[in-house]
């Protein structure tokens, strides 16, 4: 098994990163801060891997995910609501809102991806930390809302094989990520079972690069760890801060992994928390497909 040391980048740190995605039109990496509410862009320095940092949206925390659009948009959710971004923040149109049960839970989205075809899957979560009270949901193009799975605790890593028809997922506190047979044509689940176990933390966000290997950021354990498709271990990253929160493969080649993490509790005091990190592990990522809000914009005249 293979062992790399992630560099720390030069972007200032955030409470909760989040999130990263290459943005390919843009050349620009893309991230969250969850409680400081914001949108973070950034290009990759010279010499890499490094990141320099390009601008901040700031909305309404808590901003969990963000994601480049069809358009030339961009998508984030914010709290219960899926939102369209236009250039700023005075330009913002909900796309749609995840219902969430009126019992007190201060349920929020968590994280989210698009999949091969254009659809958001987006997950919700108990900030309290509600044991299997939290759900997976996908969003069309035109906003309407599908419920995938239910029973969740915190929905978080969301990932498809370079054929698209396998999804791998992570509900965090179960300590593993499992794998679902993704149908492409309806964009739904078929039978899961359990990828890869997590016992000494809790996997959080995740990618999967061009060879069909799972990059997965384990929360409380400081370091990535990728898998090969079989479920048998590949590489393992090492951080340095303890909550590392996801990853991603940028720049024009993908072959640079961008590690965020998070300066939440007991690790507010840790070394470099919060901040970024980047290495070039030796293989490279599959491009991210933009929701396909264009197809909505056809129809309603927009």
């Amino acid at each position: 098994m293979n062992t790399v040391t992630a560099q720390l980048c030069a972007p200032p740190p955030g409470r909760l990163c989040e999130g990263p995605v290459w943005d390919s039109r843009t050349q620009e990496l893309l991230w969250v801060d969850i409680r400081g509410g914001q949108i973070h862009r950034a290009t990759l320095a010279d010499p890499t891997p490094d990141l320099n940092p390009r601008a901040t949206l700031t909305l309404t925390p808590p901003v969990s995910a963000v994601l480049p659009c069809a358009s030339g948009r961009l998508l984030a959710t914010v709290g219960d609501t899926i939102f369209r971004i236009d250039g700023s923040n005075e330009d913002i149109s909900p796309v749609a809102t995840v219902p969430m049960p009126g019992d007190g839970e201060g349920r929020r989205l968590n994280d989210a991806k698009v999949d091969p075809r254009g659809r958001l899957l987006a997950g919700t979560m108990v900030e309290a930390g509600g044991v299997g009270s939290a759900a997976l949901y996908r969003v069309d193009p035109d906003g309407s809302l599908a419920r995938l799975r239910t029973g969740i605790t915190i929905s978080n890593g969301l990932g498809w094989s370079p054929d698209g028809r396998t999804l791998y997922y992570a509900d965090s506190p179960t300590h593993r990520v499992d794998v679902f047979d993704y149908d492409l044509d309806t964009g739904t689940l078929g039978e899961g079972k359990p990828f890869a176990h997590f016992p000494d933390g809790d996997p959080d966000g995740l990618t999967v690069d061009a060879e069909g290997n799972v990059w997965v950021a384990v929360w409380g354990a400081g370091q990535v760890r990728a898998f090969d498709p079989a479920g048998n271990p590949h590489t393992t990253v090492e951080v340095g801060p303890s909550q590392v929160s996801s990853c991603t493969f940028a720049g024009p080649d993908l072959d640079v992994l961008v590690i965020t993490t998070a300066a939440e509790r007991e690790a507010a005091g840790e070394p470099h928390a919060g901040r970024l990190f980047a290495c070039r592990p030796g293989v490279t990522g599959l491009p991210s497909t933009p929701f396909a809000d264009e197809r909505r914009d056809a129809a309603d005249g927009r």
